[in-house]
Formats: C-alpha cells, structure tokens, sequence
C-alpha cells in the first residue's frame, strides 16, 4: 500500500494562532490540513467559513482539505474553490443531486469528496463512483472534535474498498484516529487519516511531529 496520508484536523488546534498551528504541523510532515467548516444547522456546531480559510491560505502550500458539514453545500463550492481549497467534500445526506455536485466541484478545479454519517450506507455511492475522487468515512457522529471512536465503521471501510474496484479514490477516515485506531481503519482500506487531537498535543512543532509520527508508525507495513 501507498503511503498513508495524515491530514490534522485544525479544529482542534488553538483557533486564536490558526496561522501559526496550521505552519507547525505542516513543518510537523502533515500531507494535507483538514478544514472541518460547521455551519450550526446540520451539525450543532460552529466554526469558520472561505474567509478564514482565505486568510490562512498563504501559512502552507499543503492540500486544504475541506470538509463541508453545511446544509446547503451547493450554494458554497464556488465560495470554497476561491478560498483556496483543494479538495471539497460535502455530506450525502444533504445532497439531493448528489452527482450534479460532485460534477460541479470538479468542474471549479477541486478534487470532489462524498462523506458519509456513521449510520449512512455505502450503497447511496454505488452510482457516483466515476464523480468521486475522495470518499470521508465518519467514524464518529459529526460536530464535534474529541469523541470515540465507532468500530462498526470499519467493515463499511472494507465494503467501499470493494465497491471501489481498484479506482483511484482515497478513502479518508475522520473521527477518533489515534496510533490504535489508524491500523483498524489502514487494514480495512483507508488511505487517509483525519486526526485532530491526536495531533494537536504538546503545542510545538516538536510534539506534534512526535504524534504525527505515532501514527504514521502504527501503519507501516499494512
């Protein structure tokens, strides 16, 4: 298996120096920076939008990951694309064309995400897999940062790896990735790994280089 990408998910570094957390885990040996953007109505949570992103664009020349849990993405990619996102993932359940906007992302020039709620089956995907460039598997409910990890997750991560057929689609996992967790979900067929606060311990370049590693340590070889 290819490398696995790590992507820290900034919603668990220090808000007030965004800038400066996203530069140390990039400096850290990230691959990608995780945008988790809430918009308080599909999930309870708030947190940033194309502004903020804008703003801190310039802090690394990483993939900005960006993973809409909004009620109405459609309305947005636009907005995201010109923020400097790279890749934009919106939520199945709230697309009711999911295809049109998966087609439209790649149509702004960004890498097209589905993600999929704990309890969301695979098979909403089955016809959108030519559409898909990244498939974000929640291995927990989402909204916040900090919870548990759900195990039942992990054979739907082996089930869209064969629904995939050998496609060039990452499969990310984003919810409770710690050095434990990663090597349930790399086995299963994951190809990118969500951590927040894993990652974001110590507050230095240093640590979070030290808990990047962890996790990329606990893959090698699967």
């Amino acid at each position: 298996m290819a490398d696995v990408k790590i992507a820290p998910s900034v919603l668990a570094s220090d808000f007030g120096k965004l800038a400066e957390e996203i530069q140390a885990v990039d400096q850290a040996g990230c691959d990608w920076i995780h945008l988790d953007v809430m918009d308080g109505h599909f999930v309870p949570n708030l947190t940033f939008g194309p502004p903020i992103i804008q703003a801190v664009r310039g802090a690394s020349n990483k993939t900005f990951d960006a993973h809409l849990m909004v009620s109405n993405p459609d309305q947005l990619l636009e907005l995201y694309q010109k923020a400097g996102t790279d890749i934009i993932t919106v939520h199945a359940e709230v697309c009711e064309h999911l295809d049109r906007t998966l087609s439209r992302i790649r149509e702004l020039g960004c890498r097209a995400g589905v993600s999929l709620n704990p309890h969301t089956s695979e098979d909403c995907l089955r016809y959108v897999l030519d559409r898909v460039d990244l498939i974000l598997v929640m291995s927990v409910n989402p909204g916040f940062g900090g919870q548990s990890f759900i195990p039942t997750v992990v054979d739907k991560i082996t089930r869209i790896r064969d629904m995939l057929g050998g496609r060039d689609v990452d499969i990310e996992v984003d919810g409770g990735i710690t050095a434990e967790t990663a090597p349930l979900v790399v086995s299963a067929g994951a190809t990118a790994l969500v951590a927040g606060s894993a990652v974001f311990k110590g507050g230095s370049v240093e640590s979070y280089r030290r808990n990047i590693e962890a996790i990329r340590d606990s893959v090698k070889g699967l």
